[in-house]
């Protein structure tokens, strides 16, 4: 029972990806853009959680964390890229 469960929860979860890769590819704006990579990361870790649990495996969580860490570097990154037109400010020498 709980097999099936984990399965289609984890059909519905592609398909939110699915969703959220064209929300990203195809988004009116930038803004949309951002939110639906962060979104991205998060569906990602859902996904990769529930596989694990379908394979009754603690050796995913690495990859979770690694998942969550880009997720919000990337999210970071991207919003200061949309703030300022630079992520990393450099330091004009006299």
């Amino acid at each position: 029972m709980i097999e099936g469960i984990l399965f289609f929860s984890l059909l519905f979860l592609i398909f939110s990806v699915l969703t959220i890769i064209y929300r990203l590819v195809v988004g009116p704006t930038v803004s949309e853009r951002v939110q639906a990579l962060d979104a991205l990361g998060i569906y990602l870790i859902a996904c990769v959680a529930v596989f694990s649990v379908v394979l009754r495996s603690t050796a995913f969580f690495e990859v979770i964390l690694l998942f969550g860490i880009l997720s919000f570097i990337g999210t970071i990154a991207l919003a200061r890229y949309i703030e300022r037109g630079v992520v990393i400010e450099r330091q004009q020498s006299d």
